[in-house]
């Protein structure tokens, strides 16, 4: 059944054929080179014709001279026409209009140009796609805009090659993080280029050299010392080996122009940009606090040493002295024992103060505890305090230990009654006394000879001048003050 000429549905289907016809008319004009213009659709959503004088060939000579990819598109997604710099773009010397120049591509990319071409028949849009060529990856954007041809529509299609773009904004972010890291490292970072001058340098590089590094040779900006190498190795060489690429790692060096850190941790390493060595990067760790603890390690090991032997010696002193001929063997025991005791007593508190220096409060409560137990309100303790220096806190230690050893068999601690005063009194001179006095306990009688406590007590702090003790055994207690030199007294803040 056959529509009658003169109804809508007549028209309307030869309307459909004659545009069908100028269409094909017009994509045979373009595969023969006959075009001439074009007509873009510009951002105002306007119509923009631009003539091509000159012949058949100038659409061709204006395609070919972009310097971009350039391709033409019908409506169906048909392509039209491409130009070389595109196919150069996919890899292809030439293609006919039969060859599907995309085949190579893959799903993504090919999608990616699908859809552009739909979006851009009634609007530029663009898209970007990567390329796996077997030179590598290209970075591609697509900008697609309609486009009229004759009495057709289609879409023009630009691929632009944005690698070195993309390339240029990596290594720009890739250097902005480089300077970061640098900048807030906490060790010292010097950049040094392939002829070993200083490129960048961190803050923390101010404490090693006091001059402006940058443009220097290494060497010139941080003069360096290596100790341990008798002079045969220099800063130029580490800078030298990581140049040539041996990456140099932990060498302990001095700097000793530098205005703060001349204790320094070296490593250097080269700076490699591809395949390519452009210089090295050189790290300087602050060793001062590690180097300032070996030697003070140094000096306690040697002061241990020296403490021990003087130490020994006491020891060997007490034992000799505190045998009698009258005495027991038991008696020696228990009396060597006790005294080792309070000597190992004066020693625990210096332990725990680093053997720098003790509370003369503290000496006294710890060689006065065993005599007191929980009886505390029998020793009265007034007056400033003061620290004194190891050799007087041992001194002292064995002072005390032997007036509470005779108050607790003669004196005051003897009986229930008794109790001990023990004052510190501040010396004119810079230093202090000790004082004790024992009250309440049976009557005194002085020694018929000096026994070996007594001679610890006069003799103990008699190594300097101004120190000692003068000793009385008064009927109603013994009293003794001890004069602590002023060399060995440490104030106390506050």
């Amino acid at each position: 059944m056959h529509s009658q000429p003169g109804t809508s549905a007549d028209r309307a289907t030869l309307e459909l054929q004659r545009r069908l016809e100028e269409a094909e008319e017009t994509l045979r004009a373009i595969r023969e080179g006959e075009v001439d213009a074009l007509v873009m659709r510009n951002p105002q959503d306007e119509d923009e014709v631009f003539t091509l004088e000159g012949g058949t060939e100038s659409y061709r000579a204006f395609m070919e001279v972009m310097e971009i990819g350039a391709a033409a598109f019908d409506v169906s997604g048909r392509l039209i026409y491409a130009n070389k710099a595109l196919l150069m773009l996919l890899g292809m010397r030439e293609a006919t209009l039969d060859t599907d120049i995309f085949q190579s591509l893959g799903k993504a990319q090919r999608s990616a140009i699908a859809d552009a071409i739909h979006m851009g028949l009634n609007a530029k849009v663009s898209r970007e796609m990567v390329l796996n060529r077997p030179d590598g990856e290209h970075h591609v954007q697509l900008s697609a805009s309609p486009l009229t041809l004759g009495l057709s529509r289609g879409v023009a299609v630009t691929f632009t090659d944005i690698t070195a773009r993309i390339q240029a904004l990596a290594a720009l972010e890739s250097e902005r993080a480089a300077h970061a890291v640098i900048a807030s490292a906490n060790e010292a970072v010097i950049v040094c280029d392939v002829n070993g001058i200083i490129t960048h340098a961190n803050a923390a590089v101010e404490g090693v050299t006091a001059q402006n590094p940058i443009g220097l040779p290494f060497s010139t900006a941080i003069p360096i010392v290596v100790p341990d190498a008798t002079g045969l190795v220099e800063g130029n060489e580490f800078v030298s080996l990581a140049i040539s690429g041996s990456a140099v790692q932990g060498i302990e060096a001095h700097a000793p122009q530098a205005p703060r850190i001349k204790d320094l941790l070296i490593s250097a390493a080269p700076l490699r940009l591809g395949e390519r060595i452009a210089g090295c990067v050189v790290t300087m760790v602050d060793l001062s606090q590690r180097k300032a603890l070996e030697k003070r390690q140094l000096l306690l090991m040697g002061e241990l040493d020296h403490r021990v032997k003087n130490t020994l010696a006491l020891v060997l002193s007490i034992a000799k002295r505190t045998g009698t001929p009258d005495g027991t063997v038991e008696s020696f025991k228990k009396a060597f024992a006790s005294r080792i005791q309070a000597l190992a007593a004066t020693h625990n508190i210096l332990a725990e103060r680093s053997w720098d220096s003790v509370a003369l409060r503290e000496i006294v409560r710890v060689e006065l505890e065993p005599y007191l137990g929980e009886q505390h309100a029998r020793l009265q303790l007034t007056g400033q305090d003061f620290r004194v220096k190891p050799q007087a806190a041992i001194s002292l230690g064995l002072i005390l230990h032997e007036l509470a050893a005779n108050a607790a068999k003669y004196g005051a601690l003897s009986s229930l009654d008794g109790h001990v005063d023990v004052t510190i009194h501040d010396n004119a001179e810079g230093g202090a006394s000790l004082e004790w006095k024992e009250q309440g306990g049976p009557p005194v009688f002085p020694p018929t000879r000096a026994g070996f406590g007594q001679t610890v007590i006069t003799r103990s702090m008699q190594y300097a001048a101004d120190g000692g003790a003068e000793m009385r055994y008064d009927p109603d207690g013994v009293w003794c003050v001890i004069r602590i030199p002023a060399t060995e007294i440490t104030r106390m803040a506050g």
